[in-house]
């Protein structure tokens, strides 16, 4: 390596899922990875740049304080999409886009540098599925734990049972992990029972879901303080599980999160397919038609209609100012809008259109392929919030792989053409074909998702009084981004309006803890704050980074 931008082709050759970090006289290079779930943070202590793959770390170095406009955005619309997704939660901590590195040359003035491009989608389905397939087994193989056990999740779905069958390969002392239980609308352990018979050398540990401490039960709380939890409801029970494992031997986990956001997608690649090859399009647009209830002429509409990505962004910060319920269309645009929170204070919806038609202004699309684009935006927005899953196991003494979410794996897969990636005729085409004759065709072959969002609601309805308890002196309502009132009328009359109220919620009970945990550690010496202060006790503001294309 004589140069920095000589590790561009290492870093495109790595397997698995890591930091890369270089010092080549005296400049530094620091880089995460492509879908989020191993990040860079960087900062200014005094006249020096540091940086980190912990932000709250950071912002403990410098005397940071929480960034309350996206605190508020975070409670108003719940999930955050990128580019919000890739924001520090600390005011004076930067963080570094998915695609980009940061660069520390000898003077001192990081930048961050864009070093990734997405791949031309152009492979058929049998050449995409082969890439990704020799992808996976690379990375499963490389997974093995140097000491103890490597456990998986089998919850009977194709992206942790496949994980399971190819790590069995190498790992004669696989132990699998499953709850048991199920319902009507919920076959995920009948699948799994039968994934267990065929996986005969594996030790099978099954436990029932009723031993686990139900979805929004108490206690309440989190590890650390780097950014809220987007997911919070089922924390208890995983930690639970995680404990079993642990019990058991675990050093090294794999689990299939991930894998939706990588193989399953909308139907927005049809704006692009539609200008190359129209009769494809409009046979495929018929199908999402008939499956999601489509009108015919809305559905055109949305399918021809312009704008560009800000446009998009600056429609979601108007609806929110709606008081009617947003009509529904089809989903051929950008992504969905959402309703704000029926609990946000008229001050956290105005912080947050603030915020959207802020990035409305600057925001550019992850790729020209609109399904490319569809994709990034998915494994972006989920690779923090998975990041986040990764160390409450890691708090837990077990540590959590997710094969999916390597960067030559999410490569392969964005090889494929959207069309038939994503085609509305099959269930997760790419992977289904990849693990053919790896994992048997009773997995592979499955047209049903277990479905568990009836005991969720049950389980909800049941610790209402336990949440009320929670909100009681609720630190968001301090901060007037909530009103605790319309909360309490909403969990006792919940809306009829699917799940996104449900996520809303997880996000502001995120929100809260994150707060509650930042006020609960010591305070930091002023030796270590001092030099990033600035006047009137507020950090220095940290110049934005120069972006290199």
């Amino acid at each position: 390596m004589r140069d920095l931008s000589d590790l561009d082709g290492l870093a495109r050759r790595l397997p698995g899922n890591a930091h890369v970090v270089a010092s080549i006289d005296g400049q530094v290079r620091f880089q995460g990875t492509v879908s989020g779930t191993r990040c860079v943070f960087t900062a200014r202590l005094g006249d020096v740049p540091i940086a980190g793959d912990r932000a709250d770390v950071l912002a403990e170095a410098i005397g940071a304080e929480p960034d309350e406009d996206l605190v508020a955005a975070g409670v108003t619309y719940g999930m955050l999409f990128t580019p919000l997704s890739e924001r520090s939660w600390w005011r004076g901590v930067h963080q570094v886009a998915a695609d980009s590195c940061l660069v520390i040359p000898g003077d001192g003035a990081a930048r961050s540098v864009r070093w990734w491009q997405p791949p031309e989608p152009t492979l058929p389905l049998p050449q995409g599925a082969a890439g990704v397939r020799e992808r996976l087994l690379e990375a499963v193989a490389h997974r093995q734990p140097h000491q103890g056990r490597l456990s998986a999740d089998l919850s009977g779905g194709m992206d942790s049972t496949s994980l399971c069958f190819l790590a069995a390969e190498h790992s004669p002392d696989l132990l699998t992990f499953c709850w048991t239980g199920g319902s009507a609308i919920n076959d995920d352990p009948l699948y799994a029972g039968q994934a267990a018979r065929l996986l005969t050398s594996a030790e099978h540990l099954t436990v029932p879901d009723t031993d686990a401490p139900p979805v929004f039960a108490p206690p309440y709380w989190s590890v650390d303080t780097e950014a809220p939890r987007a997911a919070t409801r089922g924390m208890n029970a995983i930690r639970f599980g995680i404990r079993h494992l642990v019990e058991h031997g675990a050093t090294r986990h794999l689990a299939g999160h991930g894998a939706d956001e990588l193989f399953t997608g909308g139907a927005a690649y049809l704006r692009t397919l539609f200008r190359r090859r129209p009769v494809t399009a409009w046979r495929q647009l018929r199908a999402h038609r008939a499956l999601h209830c489509w009108p015919l002429a809305p559905s055109l509409a949305a399918l021809l209609r312009g704008g560009d990505l800000g446009d998009w962004w600056r429609r979601c910060a108007d609806d929110l100012a709606r008081t009617t319920p947003l009509p529904r269309s089809p989903n051929l645009g950008w992504g969905e809008r959402l309703p704000a929170t029926p609990w946000a204070t008229g001050d956290a919806v105005k912080a947050t259109q603030t915020v959207f038609r802020g990035v409305a202004d600057q925001v550019v699309p992850l790729a020209r392929d609109r399904g490319q684009h569809e994709a990034l935006t998915a494994l972006r927005s989920a690779g923090p919030v998975l990041r986040l899953l990764c160390r409450e196991y890691a708090a837990e003494g077990l540590s959590l792989e997710l094969p999916y979410l390597d960067d030559r794996v999410v490569e392969a897969v964005l090889s494929t053409l959207p069309h038939e990636r994503y085609s509305p005729w099959r269930y997760k085409p790419v992977l289904s074909e990849a693990m053919r004759g790896l994992v048997p065709d009773v997995i592979l072959n499955r047209i049903t998702k277990g479905d568990c969002e009836e005991p969720v609601d049950r389980a909800l309805q049941e610790h209402v009084p336990d949440l009320l308890e929670l909100f009681a002196d609720s630190l968001l309502a301090r901060r007037g981004l909530i009103d605790v009132g319309r909360l309490r009328t909403t969990l006792i009359t919940p809306p009829r309006t699917g799940d996104v109220w449900s996520a809303q919620l997880e996000a502001t009970i995120g929100a809260e803890l994150w707060l509650r945990e930042i006020a609960a550690r010591p305070a930091v010496p002023a030796v270590l704050a001092g030099p990033a202060r600035g006047g009137a006790g507020h950090p220095r503001s940290v110049p934005d980074l120069e972006e290199t294309p």
